[in-house]
């Protein structure tokens, strides 16, 4: 699946079909981490398992949207054996992914109001494994303040397409020195720290990928905002659904 024990992973990406799939292949990626917003476990693993190839590993993985609308903390989370809901605190959420051994990543750090902060970093950095220092969603200004978080706490990097739209998958990737051929493969890469390279364009096309991911993000945070909180009916991924039998009942937020 990978050459020279070099193995190029786009660590978070939303979408996943068969255009997804061509182009990480195109742009020489092993492995592609499927994690779509408020959907559970069973069927990000089901849908990856889908559409993993000879020569794509598709990685399930669930970022976790912690806390309320109003005070929102998003957490990607890698080997979860069980589910774990949205709509929990922190806390609760950390202590759970603790308790299964999942790898723990910081995507976009600090990012919007949809991000773990940099007090959130030192506070749970013996558990977080990685935090992403480019994403080709942020402004410059916003990398380098990721960056400089990785660096004050020592905490290995990462980088991902954050693609929400097919056409972004594979603009960043993290080259890491090591074979990763399984799910299990990348989480003891990130949870060993495995030396690796952040890869990513910047250029005219990153900028164009910049401008069509952050119209998407207007576009979830308004109308399709709107569409969950009032239209639709329980998310599947609640934690007062009845998937997750009351297990954190005494935990949701809402």
């Amino acid at each position: 699946m990978n050459a020279g024990g070099i193995s190029r992973v786009d660590c978070h990406v939303k979408v996943l079909d068969e255009t997804v799939v061509e182009r990480a292949t195109r742009a020489g990626l092993d492995a592609i981490v499927y994690a779509p917003h408020f959907t559970r476990l069973p069927d990000i693993r089901e849908r990856a398992a889908a559409y993993s190839t000879d020569e794509l590993l598709v990685v399930p993985g669930r970022e976790v949207f912690t806390g309320s609308w109003h005070d929102r903390r998003h957490v990607l989370a890698l080997g979860l054996e069980e589910p774990v809901p949205d709509f929990i605190p922190l806390e609760a959420a950390m202590a759970e992914f603790e308790r299964q051994d999942a790898a723990v990543l910081a995507p976009h750090p600090e990012f919007a109001t949809m991000s773990i902060t940099g007090p959130d970093l030192h506070q749970y950095a013996e558990t977080i494994d990685a935090v992403e220092i480019f994403n080709p969603k942020h402004f410059p200004s916003h990398n380098r303040r990721a960056r400089k978080l990785a660096t004050e706490l020592d905490l290995p990097p990462f980088t991902s397409s954050y693609a929400h739209l097919p056409r972004s998958v594979g603009t960043a990737h993290t080259a890491f020195d090591a074979e990763i051929d399984t799910e299990a493969d990348l989480v003891a890469a990130f949870e060993d720290g495995v030396s690796r390279t952040v890869v990513y364009e910047n250029g005219l096309e990153r900028v164009r990928t910049t401008a069509r991911e952050l119209a998407h993000l207007c576009y979830e945070n308004t109308w399709k905002k709107a569409d969950r909180l009032f239209l639709s009916a329980v998310e599947p991924t609640h934690p007062r659904h009845i998937a997750y039998d009351g297990r954190f009942d005494d935990v949701s937020v809402y």
